[in-house]
């Protein structure tokens, strides 16, 4: 019998103390407070309280003034609220330009990046059950569009990360993607029901987590690392072709890669439909990063010449 009530998260104790502090220095609007103070507001033991900040303080996230022996907020919460603040003004610029895609084709369009160790939807607009804050692990056989159109180091960072299940490779082929994807300015994904099945197993779940029958089972599932991706001598402009997605990328003030912009087809479609339809989500890429500040690196701009 299945149990149809909601299961409920797992909280961490210790962890929740560390957002209580963080929280609390927060609403203090810049200044500083003491642990006796900290503690007995948050009614927190001393020493629970005292590690905290020690270690905070020691990752750059609290600052000690060793005179009035005070705690503040750090130089490392600056600098990841200006990462999170270009984040969602990106995200941002982003939707204007899938709400076009959306309205033009009627499909679903997503932004979508990797942070962390995980790859995030950002934005999403259109018809599909898409779940903005959905994430998946950043290791091979997903994630492949994220490092297509970044630096060379960065693509061989992420094809020697362990994969979360057993794959095949055949480098070769993949060398192939890269350069194609590079010099067209976009993916095309062919993703069969089995594929689709799989992204929605590995969301939200840590490749460690998968038990190793489990792991060998899905593995049976995937094809090969590129293998997904159509090349040019796979399209013809009047023959009709399965595509599951069109991917392009967006850059950076550095000109690094640093969103995904998909438009979902799920339907066969020809391979001059397949062609207007990644122009048109080029295009919208294009804008999105110079909207926000960023630019395409040389090596992109060459290739599409």
């Amino acid at each position: 019998m299945t149990s149809s009530a909601t299961p409920v998260a797992r909280r961490s104790a210790p962890t929740a103390r560390v957002v209580q502090i963080l929280d609390f220095l927060v609403e203090q609007r810049g200044n500083r407070c003491g642990l006796s103070e900290m503690a007995r507001a948050l009614d927190l033991a001393k020493p629970t309280c005292l590690g905290i900040l020690t270690e905070l303080t020691a990752g750059g996230y609290l600052v000690r003034d060793p005179k009035t022996l005070t705690y503040g907020l750090g130089p490392a919460l600056i600098a990841a609220g200006r990462v999170a603040q270009r984040s969602f003004a990106i995200s941002a610029v982003a939707r204007a330009e899938l709400e076009k895609l959306t309205a033009r084709y009627r499909t679903t369009c997503t932004a979508s990046a990797v942070v962390g160790e995980r790859i995030a939807v950002l934005e999403g607009t259109g018809p599909g059950m898409v779940k903005v804050g959905a994430s998946y692990a950043f290791a091979p056989p997903v994630g492949l569009m994220y490092v297509l159109w970044d630096t060379d180091a960065a693509f061989d960072a992420w094809l020697a990360t362990p994969p979360t299940v057993p794959v095949r490779q055949d480098e070769a082929r993949l060398r192939r993607v890269v350069a194609e994807c590079r010099e067209r300015g976009y993916l095309i994904e062919s993703l069969t029901a089995h594929g689709r099945r799989l992204y929605g197993l590995l969301a939200g779940v840590a490749a460690r987590d998968l038990p190793d029958e489990l792991r060998e089972l899905v593995g049976e599932l995937v094809t090969s690392l590129g293998e997904r991706v159509y090349l040019g001598t796979d399209l013809r402009p009047r023959k009709e072709h399965p595509v599951s997605l069109l991917a392009a990328p967006t850059f950076d003030a550095d000109g690094r890669q640093n969103m995904v912009l998909t438009m979902y087809v799920g339907a066969s479609i020809t391979g001059a439909e397949i062609e207007r339809r990644g122009g048109a989500l080029v295009e919208a890429a294009r804008t999105v990063t110079e909207n926000s500040g960023g630019r395409a690196p040389d090596r992109i701009i060459a290739a599409t010449r």
